[in-house]
């Protein structure tokens, strides 16, 4: 995308760090506070990124925890994927550092 415009590269490499560190924090605030709103809207400002740089790991556990949240709420499944949601951010945000 960036080419040989390494300026450009750095720009949207920190572009990408930052939105997944955003993602992270939203998604534990609306967890902690177990406000769906928040998380709806993180999800759905990460969403383009998140497919445009081909997360597909993260886009599929965001969408485990939407579904989630519609059928049973905050329980014990909803922990779950929470753990496996911050593992896939954390392991994206490593491999994007690693970029930086």
């Amino acid at each position: 995308m960036a080419e040989d415009d390494l300026e450009f590269q750095q720009q949207l490499t920190n572009a990408i760090y930052n939105g997944l560190k955003e993602l992270k924090e939203q998604y534990l605030i609306g967890a902690k506070t177990k406000n769906e709103e928040v998380i709806k809207q993180i999800r759905h400002k990460s969403k383009p990124t998140l497919q445009m740089f081909e997360f597909k790991g993260i886009i599929e556990e965001l969408q485990r925890g939407k579904d989630i949240l519609e059928s049973v709420g905050y329980d014990s499944s909803f922990e779950e994927h929470m753990n496996i949601l911050l593992g896939k951010i954390e392991a994206a945000l490593q491999d994007v550092h690693e970029l930086v």
